[in-house]
């Protein structure tokens, strides 16, 4: 099946149900401050009189009603089908929410995916439970945060690549070490993760729990565009020339090179 037949499959579908089977869910979680989600974002009080007015235009009301974290079900995908479904959903930590605007699909027997090393210590959160979050260090420098997708043992993941603030903003530019509200602040999973402030002991946290880091829904966005991932020359060339990665269309909140994205319809960025 062509990869964009996949992702029209995947569009058309509706969300998986937001209850879930709470039987099977991992309670594998680091010691973390927990605050309850199920609230709304909304404009908040200044911190200090150093807010910047910029911050306060950010802090808008999540634009669902009764906002609520996606269930376990609704990981039990392939990642290449859960990918899209991600885009457009929230991130909540204490005051920040980001809204997901890149994503990347790594699934079994892909070669860009640190699966192919079987399970070790640092791959073990990746072959988990859909809907734990794996986290790993990139050059030394970068917490990347991961969904795991699909049953457990698969070894499957989708990557945060991008997001956009929906709230936090003080807190994002202070994680950060950036005083700005343009687009470089989140385009790049490395900023995701440090707006975030997660590192590796975050692998294994359950998203779909209230607590700590939260994954909550959103309205799926009217359009969408696909490419090549980014960054994995060592891989195959099927794996890499495949459309594994997703953006929402017509946003800036999303990471270089942008150029190899293309609407799904796009004959010229159909797969043979």
């Amino acid at each position: 099946m062509k990869e964009t037949k996949r992702l029209c499959l995947a569009q058309q579908s509706n969300d998986p149900a937001t209850t879930g089977d709470t039987s099977r869910r991992r309670k594998v979680r680091p010691k973390l401050s927990s605050k309850s989600i199920i609230v709304r974002a909304s404009k908040t009080k200044r911190r200090s009189a150093s807010t910047s007015s910029s911050s306060s235009s950010l802090l808008v009301d999540l634009p669902i009603e009764n906002p609520r974290i996606l269930s376990f079900d609704f990981y039990q995908i392939d990642a290449l089908d859960l990918a899209p479904l991600l885009l457009g959903k929230y991130l909540k930590r204490d005051d920040v929410v980001l809204r997901i605007t890149e994503v990347e699909a790594y699934r079994p027997n892909d070669s860009a995916c640190h699966g192919r090393f079987g399970v070790t210590a640092r791959t073990a959160p990746v072959f988990g439970d859909g809907g734990n979050a794996y986290v790993y260090l990139c050059y030394g420098l970068h917490m990347m945060l991961n969904i795991v997708a699909d049953k457990k043992d698969n070894g499957a993941a989708v990557l945060i690549r991008s997001c956009s603030p929906v709230n936090g903003l003080k807190t994002i530019q202070q994680r950060r070490g950036l005083e700005t509200d343009k687009p470089v602040l989140l385009t790049g999973p490395g900023k995701v993760g440090q707006a975030l402030g997660i590192s590796t002991e975050w692998s294994n946290h359950p998203l779909y729990e209230p607590g700590g880091l939260e994954l909550i829904d959103g309205p799926r966005p009217e359009k969408i565009v696909v490419g090549p991932r980014v960054g994995i020359n060592y891989a195959l060339p099927e794996h890499v020339n495949a459309l594994w990665r997703f953006a929402i269309a017509d946003t800036p909140w999303v990471s270089s090179p942008r150029n190899t994205l293309r609407p799904p319809h796009d004959p010229s960025v159909e797969n043979e």
